[in-house]
């Protein structure tokens, strides 16, 4: 699959996925390929009769589709996004889904941290939390992000062919933003 990566910028489109069910399995359609609303129930943790709902409200907003790879009973879905960009002004709806975003990252966070103790040791070796206190300018900032897209970039799921027989679908998210309540100091 190529590399599709688009800015949102339609406040319908961004509302939609300030739902954090919704980007939830937006999120598990670009990993995971095409699934069915009971499928995505399983990966999320929501019923499947409410995935369906959400899976045709991410449809009417042209982010997910019908994917004609089913067996005639079943009905799965597909997305042709590997990623998106949200358009920060705020008059389309960016901080909701923004919050929502990250409401979704902290969830999982504490879902995997409830299970640690049954998380295999080679995956307990290598998870990590980390946090720095950097000093920069904005164009500073935008470029240390572009450098760890371009890190990130090869390894997306819905893109990789050449995944080891080891590998899962794992979660990286990263928030960027000034402490502005530090202030300068004179």
């Amino acid at each position: 699959m190529r590399q599709r990566r688009p800015t949102l910028s339609d406040p319908a489109v961004v509302d939609a996925l300030a739902h954090p069910v919704r980007l939830d399995v937006l999120s598990y359609l670009m990993s995971a390929g095409p699934a069915t609303a009971s499928e995505c129930a399983r990966a999320v943790g929501d019923t499947p009769s409410n995935c369906s709902y959400h899976l045709r409200v991410l449809a009417g907003h042209g982010l997910v589709r019908p994917d004609d790879s089913g067996d005639g009973r079943s009905r799965p879905w597909r997305t042709d996004l590997t990623g998106f960009t949200i358009d920060p002004d705020p008059e389309n709806g960016a901080t909701a889904m923004l919050t929502a975003s990250v409401e979704l990252d902290h969830s999982l966070a504490r879902e995997y941290l409830r299970g640690h103790d049954d998380v295999p040791e080679p995956w307990r070796q290598v998870d990590s939390h980390a946090s720095y206190g950097l000093a920069l300018s904005p164009d500073e900032l935008t470029e240390v992000l572009q450098r760890i897209d371009d890190v990130v970039r090869p390894y997306i799921q819905a893109t990789r062919a050449d995944a080891p027989a080891d590998a899962e679908h794992v979660h990286v998210a990263l928030t960027a933003f000034p402490r502005l309540s530090f202030g300068k100091q004179s």
